[in-house]
């Protein structure tokens, strides 16, 4: 028998989410942490944490979840000591991740359809505030990951992986925590998002009808509008930053909802089509925390600037070294 196909996913997709999601994600925090793009204090503030929760996300879900357990199963990452924790850290990074995105799309929705809270809600302080309250949360929600584990098998005198007790698929406590996980990290968020980034576009899409009206532009002239112009900007913005959540994102939502109603749960196996559905998921969602902030960076001229301005200045040691590699055997000849 061949290999089953959802092995190359995890043997060639992560990777590859590593080496290009953790340099983007750390250039792109790093370019917003200067303020050179733009954007206000407030909205800067929200991406830079963004950023950061979604490297984060790489490095406890991709890289030592994905690939240093999946290489090396009998490393430190694998112990029982160490995977409880690990599997916390997966969760609170998650969690942080996704509620940031729905935190700056609310920022987002008030200041753009609320003109009266505009000024009082979006400030930087605001955000300051809601980014750490966010974390404390997320840390506090997660505790109970702590104590729902234990050991799956011994060699050599040590315990080696996790995995759930049997009392989480029957206690009622723990079936409602596995809810509050599912709720918190996938289903609610997506339908939040999906309802804050409709509304929003709606408001844009009936202030420009009106205003196109008010300025006589509604009866096919052509003549220029800068408001208008701006909020059609902010409606491919949204569209950018929105539709690719909202497509990562849906597979595993989808399996989320499925396995929790259908069968609460389902087996491990490389040929089970839920399995392969979930494992499928997850991978897109990992991608979505790779390039969501990237994605609405780059919409940015300024930011596209300071990136070529970044990759410029990388690439200036390499350049002149090939330069003078080129130019020592024109010297080497004229001698």
């Amino acid at each position: 028998m061949g290999r089953a196909p959802i092995l190359y996913l995890k043997e060639i997709g992560y990777p590859i989410v590593a080496v290009f999601g953790i340099p983007a994600t750390l250039m792109t925090a790093v370019i917003l942490s200067q303020g050179k793009c733009g954007l206000s204090k407030g909205i800067t503030r929200y991406m830079v944490a963004m950023a950061i929760s979604n490297l984060l996300v790489i490095i406890f879900h991709v890289v030592v979840q994905e690939i240093l357990a999946y290489y090396f199963p009998y490393s430190f990452v694998t112990q029982s000591s160490i995977c409880p924790s690990h599997a916390y850290l997966k969760m609170v990074t998650m969690d942080y991740s996704v509620w940031l995105t729905i935190s700056f799309t609310f920022d987002r929705f008030i200041s753009i359809c609320c003109q009266k809270l505009r000024h009082r809600y979006c400030t930087e302080r605001n955000a300051v505030v809601v980014i750490v309250s966010i974390c404390v949360l997320s840390i506090i929600k997660f505790i109970p990951c702590h104590f729902m584990y234990e050991p799956r098998f011994m060699i050599d005198n040590t315990w080696w992986g996790c995995k759930a007790k049997s009392a989480y698929f029957t206690s009622v406590g723990w079936m409602a925590f596995s809810w509050v996980i599912s709720l918190s990290i996938a289903l609610l968020p997506f339908f939040l998002i999906l309802l804050l980034n409709g509304l929003t576009a709606r408001h844009i899409l009936v202030t420009s009808r009106v205003r196109r009206a008010l300025k006589g532009l509604g009866s096919g002239q052509n003549q220029s509008d800068d408001e208008i112009d701006n909020r059609q900007k902010s409606i491919i913005l949204l569209f950018a930053v929105s539709g690719s959540y909202i497509l990562f994102w849906m597979t595993i939502s989808v399996t989320f909802l499925s396995t929790r109603i259908a069968a609460n749960g389902f087996v491990q196996s490389y040929s089970n089509p839920s399995y392969i559905a979930n494992e499928v998921g997850m991978f897109l969602m990992h991608i979505a925390t790779s390039v969501n902030t990237c994605v609405y960076g780059m919409t940015q001229r300024k930011f596209r600037e300071e990136v070529k301005k970044v990759v410029k200045y990388s690439l200036t040691p390499f350049s002149k070294l090939i330069k003078l590699k080129l130019q020592l055997p024109r010297s080497q000849t004229g001698k």
